[in-house]
């Protein structure tokens, strides 16, 4: 066989072993890959608005371990990992051959190993698959499994495992754990000293501990700083700066916040590593120290619970349901922001509301506060005192019961009850019973939730929003007709505006509203300002009786702390809309100055006038006619008591569209200056106003 037969026969030989090998390599790596699947076991978490960590909670065998990726760290720290770990990480394919010759001699020369040759890429093998010892089976194993991975992974993926998994003494995993134990912070910003002690760490976790070894922490971290590669990352002279700074000395709690909502979100979908809500961590973590130090002043067995949401979008921001959910003496493990209970006298607003919307009131209308029998019901103020003749705004200002409930036998508890329908929210009424006059004191039960719902639309012009975290519901607009009118909405608004912060309390610029519920066992404070509305419930989970317990000596104070310390700058409540006036006393129309029923329980006004009376607008008012976006003018309210139904109203001698059995109406003025109205009413008779439009 001449020569160049017997070189191809080797070439060919050679190849042919090569494939073989290769395909051996690839079947190996087929039958027994790499444990990847299982690396994926991280710690759950619960974030908030801005992807913050709320709460995160150990994997099965006790760890915890924060997801991070490479994006989620300083990169200042990325590059010191990987100067003082494996220089060549982003060029060898797994193992470093350079590293491991230089392993090899030193070992030979100094008969002992002086550094070691393992990349990121093997340690990451290390870390998912723990090997039992250190024999060099263990060691080869680690190689064939960094080659596995990295023809899996790329480079990135890797150094998001390496991240996640390090160790960092104790039950800690991973930088983001190791930077919130020991910094309080997540990674993302991390100091040269913070980020050197970080690098450190992991090559003897248990015996480098700073919160237990102080000194071998200390020197761990001057010998990443010396390593001469990474002095050419962090720049001359920062080394010195940096081992000025102390090392920490103590391991802090990982945030712990909003417990309930965790606790559902992991009842929901188990699965799930990352649960996103609405909340803001800084305001959870206010409310959360409020009730908390709240608590504390109570005493035992009370409870508080606290709900923040923005009126306009609906997304709940803050949400307590205990003072302490670890604490069993005040069964913290209860949400009571979702427990019905009676609310006291935090419905009334919305009775007097009502009033306004249907023109039987003005602010300054004179209404009685004296005993009186409603077929059989007599309702008695809080202090067991009357205050005889108060105006409309005084009544409720006071939380009087009396005039509460008279507006309530005017209006009905029935229309009552539909309104919060239309913001889906369901009280819940005794067995077997009728709306009746008790729900305008409490007697029916609403929860915190949904009590924050109410008073969203009251912040929000009347509108109806659904509240949501993220977890336990959507937050969005309702598609219904408003709770309220804005004119109404105004009026509540602009008299709980008015109503005297508690003792010690700052005004703040917000409307506020409490309740007491029978027997001293609920103390209730709702408040809103132009944005966020918050509600607080005081009381024990197991109903019992707490004496001396208020609304306005209990809840409220908490209330006026919550907004404070809340974090959440103050927004001015919302303007008047066109058609929101106060009216004096004496400019009222006589039949709207004080307010009374018949022997029938009808609105004396109703049918006994000898002829309508437009109460809004006034004689000879000039008012101003706003705009919406698109530039055109806002329709005018038009308001009557008195007459008989149904009533015709004429703008400028011309009737509008349809008459009407309500006693409030709209006009679309057709302009700017004097303009006249008309309303007459099915007996023919009729009131006229004339007044000025800007």
């Amino acid at each position: 066989m001449s020569i160049w037969w017997k070189a191809l026969a080797a070439l060919t030989g050679s190849a042919l072993m090569c494939v073989a090998l290769i395909a051996g390599i690839d079947a190996a790596d087929r039958a027994y890959p790499p444990p990847l699947a299982k690396a994926s076991m991280v710690s759950a978490e619960v974030l908030d608005a801005d992807g913050q960590l709320l709460r995160a909670f150990a994997t099965p065998e006790g760890r915890w371990r924060l997801q991070t990726k490479a994006a989620d760290v300083d990169p200042q720290f990325v590059r010191m990992l990987v100067a003082y770990e494996d220089q060549r990480f982003f060029e060898h394919k797994g193992v470093d051959p350079w590293a491991l010759m230089r392993a090899a001699y030193q070992f030979a020369i100094h008969g002992r190993i002086v550094s070691g040759a393992s990349t990121l890429s093997m340690q990451v093998a290390r870390l998912i698959e723990p090997r039992e010892g250190r024999s060099f089976g263990a060691k080869l194993r680690q190689l064939v499994r960094a080659v596995q991975i990295e023809r899996r992974l790329s480079k990135g993926e890797i150094l998001d495992l390496y991240l996640t998994h390090a160790p960092y003494g104790g039950n800690l995993e991973g930088i983001r754990a190791a930077s919130l134990a020991y910094f309080g912070k997540e990674p993302r910003r991390l100091t040269v000293s913070e980020a050197a002690l970080l690098v450190a760490l992991p090559q003897l976790p248990e015996r480098r501990r700073p919160d237990r070894h102080l000194k071998a922490a200390e020197t761990a971290r001057q010998r990443v700083l010396e390593r001469m590669a990474v002095s050419a990352v962090i720049g001359e002279g920062e080394a010195q700066r940096a081992a000025s700074f102390a090392v920490p000395t103590r391991r802090l709690q990982l945030p712990a916040f909003a417990a309930h909502l965790a606790e559902a979100a992991l009842r929901k979908e188990p699965k799930v590593m990352q649960h996103h809500t609405t909340l803001r961590r800084p305001i959870q973590k206010g409310l959360e120290m409020v009730a908390r130090e709240a608590a504390g002043r109570l005493g035992p067995r009370v409870s508080i619970a606290m709900v923040m949401a923005d009126a306009r979008t609906g997304e709940i921001v803050g949400e307590v349901g205990s003072a302490d959910y670890f604490d069993a003496s005040r069964s913290g493990w209860i949400d009571m922001t979702r427990m019905p209970r009676s609310p006291g006298s935090t419905l009334k607003p919305f009775i007097y509301g009502l009033a306004f919307e249907e023109g039987l009131v003005s602010q300054e209308t004179i209404i009685e506060d004296r005993p009186a029998d409603f077929f059989g019901y007599r309702p008695r103020n809080f202090d067991m005192t009357y205050q005889g003749d108060v105006s409309i705004r005084e009544a409720l200002q006071l939380s009087l019961n009396v005039p509460a409930v008279r507006l309530l036998n005017a209006v009905g508890p029935s229309r009552l009850m539909m309104r919060f329908r239309r913001a889906e929210v369901r009280p819940i009424l005794p067995p077997n019973e009728a709306p009746g006059l008790a729900i305008g004191l409490g007697g029916l039960g609403i929860n915190l939730k949904d009590l924050v719902q109410l008073y969203a639309a009251l912040a929000n012009r009347g509108k109806p929003v659904k509240l949501g975290d993220g977890i336990q519901g959507e937050p969005g607009a309702i598609e219904s007709e408003p709770i309220l009118d804005s004119v109404a909405t105004w009026q509540i608004a602009d008299i709980l505006s008015g109503v005297l912060p508690p003792k010690g309390a700052v005004q703040r610029g917000i409307a506020y509203k409490t309740g007491t519920s029978y027997g001293y066992r609920d103390a209730w404070s709702v408040g809103f300002d132009g944005r966020y509305v918050l509600g607080v419930w005081v009381g024990r989970p197991d109903n019992g009786a707490v004496p001396g317990l208020t609304g306005y000596g209990t809840a409220a104070p908490i209330l006026f702390e919550g907004f404070a310390k809340s974090g959440v700058a103050i927004t001015p409540l919302l303007r008047a809309p066109a058609g929101a006036v106060r009216i004096a006393q004496s400019q009222l129309p006589i039949s709207q100055r004080r307010f009374s029923l018949n022997a029938s329980g009808l609105v004396s006004a109703s049918i006994r006038e000898a002829a309508p009376q437009i109460v809004y607008p006034p004689e000879g008012a000039r008012v101003e006619l706003g705009v919406d976006t698109a530039g055109s003018p806002m329709p005018l309210v038009l308001k009557l008591q008195g007459g008989r139904a149904p009533f015709r109203w004429l703008a400028n001698g011309k009737p509008l569209a349809e008459t009407s059995r309500r006693r409030v109406n709209q006009w679309v003025p057709d302009g700017a200056g004097f303009s006249t109205l008309t309303v007459i009413d099915a007996a023919g008779r009729a009131a006229t106003v004339r007044v000025f439009l800007n």
